[in-house]
């Protein structure tokens, strides 16, 4: 029955298998360093749903601190689900299907049940024609990809045609469940510590419910893991009537024997479409003015982007993005998100920023945002020069007559320019935050000007060879173009602090 209180079906990094408890209880203690069978795109949901569980856990017996033995864990979790005494809720296989499975609730009756041979085609993502991602190759699954696969589908899903409803935990069912979150960072891996991850959030948040700042639409010992639940056909539940730290199921899914079934639904099983996906969940943004939750589409997390969440005063960060009173150490600022539009998927975008501790306490705050605007206005600038210096090229040198063709020309370049400055904004930043006085200040100011401008002296020169001009006037051109991108700098007081190269190309 593979039941996860019990039989050790986690891989975790090192080399070992572990149980939930067991993972909880190693987490606890910072030995796990990863989890080799997860997915890229499985990682977030993943990572949520287990500081998730972790919270609703410790909550219901009003623990603050979080233990490290397994059998502490142990009956944390069956304390979630009392009624159950042979442990359904946690078994990825029930084969009485009145009674609910890990994340799958009980079967009503009378559905139409279809086949899923495999995790992946269980799991979230939506191929096309076959190509990127290929579909339904993990034949002989571990029952740890199930695993995986249900955690991702039912915390993480949108809408896919008729039947398939989505979480509610988005803006729509062509929305995503985006993370924006600070995380420990590795002194040796640069990247997120799983386990100081883990425990950072699940104590942050515990502190939150503890002083009544957590912001969501339920209540607090509301309904909480709703696989739990009947689902008769067309009955919805209200996120009012749930804890805000709920974990839901959006899919109707039964693992059998030798694979899994799932059915369609005539409602989602959250009535929630009214709040836009403002659920209070601690890794999602909301758009203050017009109260949702954000959708990434199919953008990137760019420095605009992330500029535009940190520092517009458009959003609102989510709990778990904000630093807490223990967060004394380097850190990371995680996004990520899978891209997704009308029954596709166009990518999982991901950022991890590097957050220097000694500006880790600032780095959010309003007071910030003069200093990233300034940033953004030297890009506007430079960015400014160099589209009016490749304009002039492509217009044979004839700077008197610039039409829109010749500044679309730039385009290319300007782009190029753009993903070097994308390397550039934030260590920028910090260093104008970890300044200490104004000589500091100037010469991190000073430096990023110089960077700024080597990008667009790359990027213009770059872009020189892929510009159609007539061979008679290539030499006129060359030198026009390269005296707008000189007197461009100057007029706005930067220069190049080396000299460029000539070549006619």
């Amino acid at each position: 029955m593979s039941n996860l209180l019990t039989e050790p079906l986690i891989s975790v990094a090192p080399n070992r298998r572990v149980t939930l408890p067991g993972l909880f209880a190693a987490m606890s203690r910072g030995t796990v360093s990863g989890f080799p069978a997860l997915r890229a795109h499985q990682r977030a949901a993943w990572h949520m749903f287990l500081v998730q569980l972790a919270v609703l856990a410790l909550d219901h017996r009003k623990h603050m601190e979080i233990p490290d033995a397994v059998e502490d864990w142990a009956g944390l979790l069956r304390a979630l689900t009392p009624d159950f005494a042979d442990d359904a809720p946690w078994c990825l296989w029930v084969p009485d299907r009145t009674r609910p499975g890990f994340l799958q609730p009980p079967d009503p009756g009378g559905l139409k049940w279809t086949e899923v041979e495999t995790p992946d085609a269980l799991d979230m993502l939506i191929t096309s024609k076959n190509h990127d991602l290929k579909a339904a190759l993990a034949r002989d699954p571990a029952p740890e990809d199930w695993l995986f696969a249900l955690v991702s589908l039912q915390t993480s899903e949108g809408y896919n045609g008729a039947g398939n409803h989505g979480i509610a935990r988005m803006n729509g069912g062509a929305s995503s469940r985006p993370m924006l979150a600070l995380a420990p960072l590795d002194a040796v891996t640069l990247a997120p510590n799983p386990s100081a991850w883990w425990a950072r959030d699940v104590a942050r948040l515990l502190s939150l419910r503890a002083e009544g700042q957590v912001q969501g639409v339920g209540k607090e010992g509301g309904h909480a893991l709703l696989w739990c639940l009947p689902w008769p056909e067309g009955r919805q539940l209200s996120p009012l009537d749930c804890d805000p730290c709920f974990l839901e199921v959006c899919r109707r899914v039964r693992l059998t024997a030798i694979g899994a079934e799932r059915a369609t639904s005539k409602a989602a099983r959250m009535d929630a479409k009214q709040f836009n996906g403002v659920l209070g969940d601690p890794w999602t943004p909301v758009h203050i003015a017009e109260a949702k939750s954000l959708t990434l589409g199919e953008g990137n997390f760019t420095y605009k982007r992330v500029f535009d969440l940190l520092y517009s005063g458009n959003w609102a960060l989510p709990a778990l993005a904000q630093p807490g009173p223990d967060d004394t150490q380097d850190m990371a600022l995680v996004a990520e998100a899978l891209s997704r539009g009308n029954s596709k998927t166009d990518g999982l975008k991901t950022r991890v920023i590097k957050v220097p501790r000694r500006v880790v306490r600032v780095a959010f705050g309003t007071q910030v945002q003069d200093v990233a605007k300034t940033l953004l206005g030297k890009i506007e600038l430079v960015d400014g020069v160099l589209k009016t210096a490749v304009a002039v090229l492509a217009a044979s040198g004839d700077g008197e007559k610039l039409k829109r063709g010749h500044y679309d020309r730039a385009r290319p370049a300007r782009q190029d320019f753009d993903k070097r400055v994308d390397e550039l904004f934030f260590p920028a930043l910090w260093a104008q935050l970890e300044a200490g006085g104004m000589p500091e200040r100037d010469a991190a100011s000073t430096q990023f000007e110089r960077d700024l401008v080597a990008a667009a002296r790359t990027a213009f020169d770059a872009a020189k060879p892929a510009i159609p001009v007539p061979a008679l006037w290539r030499h006129r051109a060359n030198a026009r173009a390269e005296q707008a991108f000189r007197r461009g700098l100057a007029k706005h007081g930067l220069s190049e602090t080396t000299e460029p190269s000539h070549d006619a190309a």
